[in-house]
């Protein structure tokens, strides 16, 4: 099926929506769903889906089933679906919705059962991945790979990151990234030229100090950071050479002397404040006098729809950029989460399975995301032409080269000890942001606690 034949199917699409982001999550909450349902009078249960699904599947189509969560408040499924069938007349999506705030604990419970027959599943998260893979209920996908000579360099590293044991047991679909986005119109009243898609951390630092305003009641902040521990400590990792569970983190100082100084001379919101009135990303950025953010393309979505509703007038005028880099490292390095497909191990139709995920992860299925708004892990030229071409997405040149990346690192690398690690690692950011302990002291706390975890 040629691409524009695939694509007339998806391109009516309604944009994806904001999906609630926390350190780069992307998911919504099973309770949404329901009221979703119920308000559309048709409340469905999973086993009710999967009857009407399976019966209208005759013919002798296989029918294969797709776990996954959020059906009906996410807008790539049904195309996605629409996309594949299409080209493949004689095998048949079932959708099998299983919720999305303990997802990954119903799908490992599925799983590790008797009854589940799922042939594809998608994959939350890391952590979740790294419990599937270490109870055998996947499997690898090397075999597919080598066999269609899928070339994982379009996946920009990622792959790299969750082999486990030298086997690839996951595809990534989706891939959400770290950019700048900053307010056109408080450059414009500094008279500053905009960012770059290629500034070092110092020609960061710089910039926002130059638009910083500390009159009372007139401020404006050149830069701000949320309060999670990612929006510092994974400047530190973006040089390649470095992971966050190494268990050794003094590379991480240059960028908490950094932020900290900024936090000390008004650069940048005060973390301690932000902690206590709770206030969002979002609602820092809205207000107006916030120069330059580093934040998730999740956010994307987000801004183009409160601009449309009107509920940001004072960031209307938006841009994105490039993440900064440090010195030597190639621009376009970057944070990156992930949505991804795997096979269970007791799937009834494999080779049918990998036939879908390869089309979804693949050029074909990123089209169709983008067709919808959402962020495909494989972007390509035309690919980011589509999400730039999306009504409301900033039109400026720089903007729309900030969806190309270089290499892309993930927030929180495959570990079966990554829940203690990150509890260790929030507690010292925690610690150093708000002045109970020193840079030296809370490095030397996670250097401790970290390695003292791996060693167990």
């Amino acid at each position: 099926m040629k691409k524009r034949r695939l694509l007339s199917l998806v391109m009516a699409a309604s944009m994806v929506g904001s999906l609630a982001a926390c350190g780069g999550s992307n998911t919504t909450s099973a309770t949404a769903a329901t009221t979703a349902a119920q308000t559309q009078g048709e409340t469905t249960t999973a086993a009710e889906a999967s009857k009407e699904q399976t019966t209208a599947a005759s013919g002798g189509e296989t029918v294969l089933k797709w776990a996954m969560w959020d059906k009906d408040l996410t807008a790539y499924y049904k195309p996605l679906v629409e996309g594949f069938e299409e080209k493949n007349p004689d095998i048949k999506i079932e959708l099998v919705d299983l919720g999305s705030s303990d997802y990954q604990t119903v799908l490992g419970t599925q799983l590790t059962g008797s009854g589940s027959d799922f042939d594809v599943v998608a994959i939350k998260d890391v952590p979740g991945y790294t419990t599937l893979v270490n109870k055998g209920v996947l499997e690898p996908l090397d075999d597919y790979i080598a066999k269609d000579g899928i070339d994982l360099d379009a996946f920009k590293g990622l792959t790299d990151q969750i082999t486990v044991d030298g086997k690839l047991y996951e595809l990534p679909f989706r891939s959400d990234f770290w950019v700048l986005y900053y307010n056109k119109d408080v450059f414009d009243a500094a008279n500053v030229a905009y960012p770059s898609n290629d500034m070092t951390f110092e020609q960061y630092d710089e910039l926002a100090r130059s638009l910083t305003v500390d009159i009372p009641g007139q401020e404006v902040y050149g830069a701000h950071y949320h309060t999670w521990r990612s929006a510092v400590q994974l400047f530190g990792i973006l040089d390649g050479k470095n992971t966050i569970l190494d268990g050794t983190y003094d590379f991480l100082k240059p960028y908490y002397d950094m932020v900290l100084a900024e936090q000390e001379d008004g650069v940048c919101q005060d973390y301690a404040t932000l902690k206590t009135s709770n206030l969002h990303y979002s609602g820092a950025f809205s207000q107006g006098n916030v120069a330059m953010m580093n934040m998730g393309t999740w956010f994307i979505a987000t801004m183009i729809d409160k601009i449309k509703t009107g509920e940001y007038t004072d960031c209307a005028n938006w841009g994105i950029a490039k993440y900064p880099h440090a010195e030597g490292v190639e621009p376009g390095s970057t944070l990156a989460t992930i949505t991804a497909l795997s096979i269970p191990t007791n799937a009834p139709h494999k080779d049918e399975a990998w036939e879908f995920i390869k089309f979804v992860c693949g050029e074909e299925g990123a089209e169709i995301l983008a067709s919808t708004g959402s962020i495909p892990a494989v972007m390509n030229d035309d690919i980011a032409a589509m999400i730039s071409s999306m009504d409301g997405f900033p039109q400026d040149e720089t903007s729309k080269e900030a969806l190309q990346t270089a290499n892309l690192y993930l927030e929180m690398p495959v570990s079966n000890k990554s829940s203690e690690i990150e509890t260790a690692l929030n507690e010292a950011h925690d610690n150093i942001m708000t002045g109970n302990s020193t840079v030296e002291e809370g490095i030397a706390d996670m250097n401790e606690k970290v390695s003292a975890i791996l060693a167990q």
